[in-house]
């Protein structure tokens, strides 16, 4: 029996994929109950750009404008059996941390951390101490419990009325779509697989029909739902299509959910977070069993991002009763974006 570790999931032969889903799920919280209050300048996000878990929080983080309360750190692409690097920044050294690698945090919260080490993480900076890496609850906190701190003009990502609704919809999105696509391309067992790639495309129909008819998938505004969903399509002909064998079709042969990609990813906060590069050379290097040779394919020609969506004539209000967040603080390398393949 072997198995593969890789951001918090592994693959037995054999066997269907499961996700280690052991997190540590200290929150942050207004009233601090939990030891770890709300605080401008105290904690940093950890994050990489190319783990769609993490893209949500970086995500999220510019949308509502936490730019100045909490601080970013970005690790590299890769990574190997021990850690994400900070081999991006000067000396390899995280400059607000002071560590090259994320595990070091980690291990600074219990020096027998025994699960993976993922991103994104938030860590006490004053410790240097990770307090969670609950990536799920970690974006609904940065709406709920960090409100003192977003900017004028900041959406509402989970609107109280709609909680039910969103929450009932990013479940099935995690279930089928985020992780579905792992599934597959961890399957251990050609059973395993095919029952994987069944219910990833048959979640994505029924998600195309939902959005034929609405421009989001919760309201009439962005939700969190939204940008759980955006983070797994935009990887979706990069790496999953051929990597992962979730090759049915491609994103770009699905006419509603490429459409609503690209509305998402023309929306600032969006395709201004992603690095193409950095997802490619992720998947195609780390998971070595799935990839030998680690070679990292040239493709997919990326201008087809930047084309009219037609979708505004659904109409919704992206960002509801606020405004687009500004440009970004921390932007992705030019030459790593759809970007640099217009014209």
């Amino acid at each position: 029996m072997t198995e593969h570790s890789t951001a918090g999931a592994y693959v037995t032969q054999g066997s269907e994929f499961v996700r280690d889903q052991n997190y540590l799920t200290t929150r942050i919280t207004v009233d601090g109950e939990e030891g770890w209050p709300v605080e401008a300048g105290r904690y940093r996000l950890v994050v990489s750009r190319a783990c769609p878990w993490a893209n949500r929080a970086i995500i999220v983080r510019r949308l509502l404008g936490l730019e100045d309360a909490i601080s970013m750190g970005i690790c590299g692409p890769t990574h190997d059996v021990r850690s994400w690097t900070f081999d991006l920044d000067p000396g390899g050294v995280d400059p607000v941390l002071g560590i090259p690698r994320i595990q070091d945090a980690y291990f600074k919260r219990d020096p027998q951390y025994p699960r993976g080490i993922t991103v994104p993480a938030m860590v006490d900076v004053p410790t240097g101490q990770v307090v969670t890496n609950d990536y799920a609850q970690m974006t609904l906190d940065f709406s709920t419990q960090w409100t003192a701190f977003h900017r004028e003009g900041a959406p509402d990502l989970y609107p109280e009325p709609l909680r039910d609704e969103i929450d009932q919809v990013a479940r099935l999105v995690f279930v089928d779509v985020n992780n579905g696509v792992y599934r597959c391309g961890f399957a251990g067992s050609q059973e395993a697989y095919d029952r994987a790639y069944r219910r990833l495309f048959s979640r994505l129909d029924l998600l195309s029909d939902r959005l034929a008819g609405q421009r989001y998938l919760v309201g009439d505004t962005i939700t969190e739902a939204d940008i759980r969903l955006f983070t797994t399509l935009v990887r979706f002909d990069a790496v999953y299509h051929g990597h992962f064998k979730c090759n049915r079709a491609k994103l770009t042969e699905m006419p509603v959910l490429w459409a609503y990609a690209r509305d998402l990813f023309q929306t600032p906060g969006f395709g201004d977070t992603i690095d193409f590069e950095h997802i490619k050379q992720h998947y195609y290097v780390v998971h070595e069993d799935l990839n030998p040779t680690q070679i990292v394919p040239a493709g997919p020609d990326l201008s087809g991002w930047l084309t009219p969506h037609g979708r505004g004539s659904l109409g919704g209000r992206p960002f509801g009763d606020g405004t687009p967040p500004a440009p970004p603080r921390e932007p992705v390398d030019p030459a790593h974006t759809a970007e640099a393949m217009r014209g």
